[in-house]
């Protein structure tokens, strides 16, 4: 049997300042802006999502939407991609697409699928772990943490209510 080690590579106040720091970067390269829809990927990446928006309400003068994008991570083509909001709502508006962690970049690029078939201003990528396995051309605007990783390792992110915080390499 197999013993699998983890090491803490983001405590749970190192998750917190990279939050307001990507918040802060966000504010800065979108200053003009009256809205900004900040959509998660289902689980993790909607509570880094409603971390974001929580900051980001408290130092932007804009409006920021949460909504929530659902797709199974694993086989982003197995169904349909949900989500929170009408996609026409994105017309002319700003998009963060927000996840826990890149690696292959297919998710991120299955999340953006709904809003291609409208007008956004811009859409931007927004995560808390960054991997460098891209097989997809999908790269991450605002990245917590970028880690250079081997392909047997595995990034966990722990985040939610009631649990202890944390990001994991194992």
């Amino acid at each position: 049997m197999e013993i699998i080690t983890r090491h803490a590579v983001l405590s749970a106040a190192d998750i917190q300042r990279k939050i307001e720091r990507i918040s802060y970067e966000i504010a800065e390269n979108n200053y003009e802006e009256a809205e900004i829809i900040l959509a998660g990927i289902r689980q993790k990446g909607f509570v880094f999502a409603q971390r974001l928006e929580k900051f980001l309400k408290s130092i932007s003068s804009a409006t920021i939407i949460l909504t929530d994008i659902q797709l199974q991570k694993h086989r982003p083509t197995a169904s349909e991609i949900l989500m929170g909001i009408d996609p026409s709502y994105v017309n002319n508006k700003v998009v963060i697409v927000c996840d826990d962690v890149a690696n292959t970049g297919q998710t991120l690029l299955y999340a953006m699928k709904p809003f291609l078939d409208f007008a956004p201003k811009k859409i931007e990528v927004a995560v808390l772990v960054d991997r460098k396995h891209k097989q997809y051309p999908v790269s991450s605007d605002y990245v917590g943490l970028s880690l250079s990783t081997n392909l047997n390792e595995h990034i966990t992110v722990e985040m939610g209510m009631g649990i202890e915080e944390a990001v994991y390499l194992s």
